[in-house]
């Protein structure tokens, strides 16, 4: 039994740990959240309506990048916990179920996109030169949709073994390649068809299959610790599968919901204006270039704590977790600060009129704001809860914040209060607020400590 006074954490070590760990995490992070800054400046160049159908095109592939990253981050708790008992067959199935579940989800996004992409586009704006143009952008970049189903699973596979390095440097090159085809396609650079809008899309799409080459090459061509025989991967059984399914469909409808949630408020914005929705446009940018940057905090929470528990030190894992979200309220204070500092800087390079200008200044203050206690929040529901499995209470609190509290209010500010829009992207911060509360109470009393393994 272990002793709870005695449990120290060493800086040393855990710094070490975590710059192996969670840094090249947040590299990639930070790679795959420059290509969409990339893709913005290029578009933002050739006007805000453009960069309106391209922001607004991309709520769809946002909502199916939530399903995706939910059902796949609840399944890692699982592939975390067997690393720590050292199962690599049991960690295969649950990959391979991940990428069979995940592939025929994303054949639901696909068809609308491929098929109705004006239909689609109707949900999130009434602008009718943005729905034009934002249609061609959804069509060609529908492919996104299959490739992700599969480059995601195995990505967090990578991760959980602690092989962060590689996902790295695959994202390095999908980003250097879609940065020179963005610049081929969009501008008609070097005798290429000058396609504007969707030459970003026909750029996304060739980087994101390049991606699932590499990632299949990694795993299978070289040989990798992860790779197996075909048969492991499918060689799922009955138990495994239903807890599979109680743990990570819980997340899975978490980030779904949440995903809609973020592509409603988009909606509700979307209906402000071509200039209001740009300026949302462009803070959201920065803001996940942070943001995403710093979750991978959240991922490495889950793999080392996740694997403690699978080793069944359930109070070296509490006190591990602790620890972190000190580490992650910290960087965010700082990474508000750098984001004020840098906005000035970023907002310029948009073709913005300077009311857009203004507008983009001032939701990128609200977010930086609060940046600190958004990470806190983040890190419970993404890493504590989830490597814990304590899915279904995250899903609750995720859920009910977003559509209970943040949705709500922001209607309430477009269309009836008819606030500017800085004002409503700061209404729409209340839920992190109450979120914040619930996820510190439920982090104290250890309900989220469950080790989920050790009866399969």
């Amino acid at each position: 039994m272990e002793n709870k006074n005695q449990i120290i954490i060493e800086n040393k070590a855990l710094y070490k740990t975590l710059t192996r760990v969670a840094l090249p995490i947040a590299l990639q992070s930070l790679i795959a959240s420059s290509l969409s800054l990339v893709d913005n400046l290029m578009v933002g160049s050739l006007g805000e309506t453009e960069l309106a159908a391209v922001g607004l095109s991309s709520q769809f592939l946002f909502v199916h990048w939530g399903v995706m990253f939910g059902f796949v981050s609840g399944s890692s708790a699982f592939m975390a916990q067997y690393w720590g008992k050292q199962d690599l067959k049991s960690m295969r199935r649950v990959t391979g179920f991940a990428v069979v579940l995940c592939f025929g989800i994303s054949m639901l996004f696909f068809i609308p996109a491929m098929f109705f992409p004006d239909h689609v586009l109707r949900i999130f704006t009434d602008i009718p030169e943005a729905i034009e143009q934002g249609q061609h952008y959804l069509r060609t970049a529908a492919i996104c949709f299959l490739t992700l189903s599969v480059t995601i699973p195995f990505t967090a596979v990578l991760r959980t073994t602690q092989q962060t390095a590689l996902p790295m440097k695959i994202s390095l090159v999908v980003f250097s390649t879609n940065t020179f085809l963005n610049y081929l396609f969009i501008f008609g650079s070097f005798g290429a068809p000058k396609l504007g809008v969707m030459g970003a899309a026909l750029a996304t799409s060739i980087a994101r299959i390049l991606e699932m080459v590499l990632v299949l090459y990694v795993v299978f061509g070289r040989k990798n610790m992860v790779a197996g025989k075909l048969s492991e991967f499918f060689g799922w059984h009955r138990p495994l599968v239903k807890k599979i399914m109680i743990t990570a469909f819980p997340v899975m409808i978490n980030e779904a919901m949440w995903s809609l949630g973020m592509a409603t408020y988009n909606a509700a914005y979307g209906r402000m204006g071509v200039t209001e929705f740009a300026a949302i446009q462009a803070s959201n940018t920065l803001n996940t270039l942070f943001i995403l940057a710093i979750f991978s905090l959240g991922d490495a929470l889950l793999i080392l704590v996740g694997q403690r528990i699978g080793m069944g030190q359930m109070d070296y894992a509490f006190a591990l977790a602790k620890k972190l979200l000190r580490i992650g309220v910290v960087i965010g204070v700082i990474s508000g600060t750098l984001m004020i500092l840098a906005s000035q800087l970023i907002i310029k390079l948009f073709s913005f009129t300077p009311l857009g200008q203004r507008y983009a200044l001032l939701i990128i203050l609200v977010y930086a704001i609060f940046m600190p206690l958004k990470i806190f929040n983040g890190l419970n529901v993404v890493g504590t809860m989830r490597c814990g499995g304590d899915t279904r209470f995250a899903m609750f609190l995720e859920v009910c914040s977003v559509w209970l509290i943040g949705v709500p209010l922001v209607f309430l500010g477009v269309l009836y209060l008819q606030l500017p829009i800085y004002f409503v992207v700061l209404m729409a911060q209340t839920e992190e607020v109450v979120k914040s509360v619930i996820c510190f109470k439920r982090f104290r009393s250890r309900k989220w400590l469950n080790n989920l393994v050790h009866d399969i």
